[in-house]
């Protein structure tokens, strides 16, 4: 296994791996630490982008319900952080992350509240807490993508990319870069009982450890790498669509879905402002911007363009049940891994 890039890992204990993940993903806001102020008449959001789709929501809202709201954008790591740091004066009501596990994290310390949202029926149930802690409003799918200069097209599975051809020729984001990795490894591995021994082929065939998501995927861009694998789809949509030799598949043998879910903290301030904010998330207006970004849509219902449809994507389970502390121990493996 070769590294693009050697990325720093703060602490030595497994839950602080975890955190590093989540909190360099390059698909999520890169956010300022400005200070927010908890005020009765305004919702404030914690939220981990991505970066534009946000911006879109918080306006569409404002603008269909006249509550305004104060947008803390960063990455999933420094949102949780910033909670930890304010909980003997807590500021935000809603909480937006790119990571499931995390999610589960605060549901399991007390810190959420439950909310059956109005447009609960209307969106995918796999993707958000059945105890109705949170909902996920929308997800990645992680596939391969590939230089289509170079290669006219594909359809490998896995564990093909551990053949002589391939050889020095893949790219993986780097899972203590990238929380979606660690979702892509963890999937992978509980899916299939061979998912280490795909893993560490790719290892002995030199697979290349190529930072965060964005890098990874752009070291394909430019030719560097063939392949990418674990790619974020919707980055890859958007930069096939802005004309960069690049395209993206999902091997026959499924791949994992990646959510990202909202929450209403158990301190909030604004509840009632919170849930319409959670029912908005999960409205038409609101899932076709996420669409419009490129991104799945809770709802299925939503028209797609430029993207494949989740019925379109073989998908490997989704089991949330204690997936905090599982992609903890799958971290700890991979970063164990020669």
């Amino acid at each position: 296994m070769k590294k693009l890039k050697q990325t720093a890992i703060a602490g030595i204990v497994t839950s602080a791996l975890l955190l590093s993940a989540c909190g360099a993903q390059s698909n999520e806001a890169s956010g300022s630490e400005e200070s927010l102020s908890s005020d009765g008449n305004t919702l404030t959001v914690y939220s981990a982008g991505p970066g534009g789709l946000a911006e879109n929501i918080q306006e569409a809202f404002e603008e269909e319900t006249g509550i305004e709201i104060e947008m803390f954008q960063s990455t999933t790591g420094k949102i949780l952080s910033r909670l930890e740091a304010e909980a003997n004066n807590p500021v935000a009501d809603v909480v937006v992350l790119a990571s499931v596990p995390s999610m589960e994290g605060l549901k399991s310390e007390g810190k959420l509240q439950a909310y059956e949202s109005s447009n609960d029926d209307l969106v995918n149930p796999e993707w958000s807490d059945p105890d109705k802690f949170y909902y996920s409003y929308s997800a990645a799918a992680l596939g391969v993508a590939y230089n289509t200069n170079q290669i006219d097209s594909l359809n490998a599975d896995w564990n093909e990319f551990s053949k002589p051809e391939w050889k020095g020729r893949v790219a993986m984001p780097d899972p203590t870069s990238s929380g979606s990795a660690v979702d892509f490894l963890y999937g992978l591995t509980n899916a299939n009982e061979d998912g280490w021994d795909t893993i560490q082929s790719w290892m002995d065939n030199d697979l290349l450890i190529a930072g965060a998501n964005k890098e990874a995927l752009n070291s394909v861009i430019t030719g560097d790498n063939d392949v990418v694998v674990s790619a974020v789809d919707y980055m890859a949509y958007k930069a096939k669509d802005s004309g960069e030799p690049v395209d993206i598949y999902y091997p026959e043998s499924g791949t994992v879905i990646s959510p990202r879910a909202a929450a209403i903290l158990a301190d909030a301030a604004n509840v009632e402002s919170a849930q319409k904010y959670i029912d908005f998330l999960l409205s038409d207006t609101a899932q076709q911007l996420v669409a419009d970004a490129y991104i799945l849509p809770a709802n299925e219902s939503i028209a797609l363009n430029n993207r494949a449809a989740l019925s379109d994507i073989p998908t490997l389970p989704l089991d949330l049940e204690d997936i905090e502390q599982k992609q903890i121990e799958t971290l700890d493996t991979f970063n164990s891994m020669d």
